[in-house]
């Protein structure tokens, strides 16, 4: 019994983990270009209803998977050109961009399916199946059978880590996040890398939107997201701005959620049910009050750019 639980509690953590790790991968880019984006919140939003509206017209769910991506780099393009071209502060730009979220997919749900709360059920992405590691012992039962997102935030992990610190552009971005003064100095376009850093940030965040109506669930639901935005703004802090610190990061509060969720399906009842789901929150203000471990955030970040 006590294995069993342990299974499932890795394997719900990696569920739950997958949108953290996109929407954290997504503030690694745009923060090491300079670029502050806290509307990943929004995003995600924005990003979750669309993928369900993608679905639920073409009943492909891969279709809402684009749709999904699509909007989520198109609204970081909007935060990118507030941001970087007007130079308005990254703060409220990100703010405003999250209570239009909000809004607009409230309104856009009774428009489009005349109800509150939440869309039909749609088609949903099927879960992945590896055919060597499910037939491992234990492994498979955690690793083996997941949502293609959990797949997916796993190998961009290993592809931001390479394009990040292993190759020119990478170093353009990080450059440019450090001191655009510099980087400017020998030939890089700021304001083009930055512009690039803030929708890459965009399209992972729509993935990340994507996982939650079509991969851990098959509807909408208002404000589903449920401030896993700004969670995931916590693990890429708590990361130290790196990807692989992002995934470890996104993967210690999935822990926490999936333990809050396998609390109350056991009946722990001498636990307060509002406190189980105050876990994963407790932990995102102790890893940003520095409770965890301090980190220092690229020199430039947050700063706008006036080319001389």
């Amino acid at each position: 019994m006590l294995i069993n639980n342990i299974i499932s509690l890795l394997n719900t953590s990696l569920r739950m983990a997958a949108p953290l790790i996109l929407a954290a991968l997504g503030g690694v880019f745009s923060e090491r270009s300079g670029v502050i984006n806290i509307a990943l919140e929004g995003i995600m939003l924005i990003s979750a209803f669309m993928a369900m509206v993608g679905s639920y017209l073409t009943g492909n769910p891969w279709i809402g998977v684009l749709a999904a991506v699509f909007f989520g780099g198109l609204v970081a393009a909007v935060h990118a050109f507030v941001s970087i071209h007007l130079k308005a502060n990254q703060v409220v730009s990100g703010t405003a961009i999250n209570i239009f979220a909000a809004g607009v997919t409230s309104f856009m749900l009774r428009v489009m399916f005349e109800s509150a709360g939440q869309s039909p059920s749609v088609t949903k992405v099927k879960d992945w199946t590896l055919p060597i590691i499910n037939d491992i012992p234990i492994l498979g039962d955690i690793l083996g059978k997941h949502t293609p997102f959990v797949y997916i935030s796993l190998i961009l992990v290993v592809f931001s880590y390479w394009l990040l610190f292993k190759t020119p552009f990478g170093l353009r971005v990080r450059s440019v996040g450090e001191h655009p003064a510099a980087a400017d100095s020998v030939g890089i376009n700021v304001y083009k890398i930055r512009y690039i850093a803030v929708i890459m940030s965009g399209l992972f965040a729509g993935l990340a939107g994507a996982s939650l109506s079509i991969g851990l669930l098959d509807l909408f639901v208002e404000n589903m997201t449920s401030g896993r935005g700004f969670i995931a703004l916590a693990a890429m802090i708590f990361g130290k701005w790196t990807p692989q610190g992002a995934l470890l990061a996104a993967l210690l509060f999935g822990f926490a959620d999936a333990l809050q969720m396998l609390a109350q399906t056991m009946g722990l009842s001498f636990i307060p049910r509002q406190f189980l789901l105050m876990a994963p929150y407790i932990l995102t203000i102790l890893a940003l009050a520095g409770v965890i471990g301090s980190a220092n955030p690229p020199a430039a970040d947050g700063e706008s750019y006036e080319k001389e």
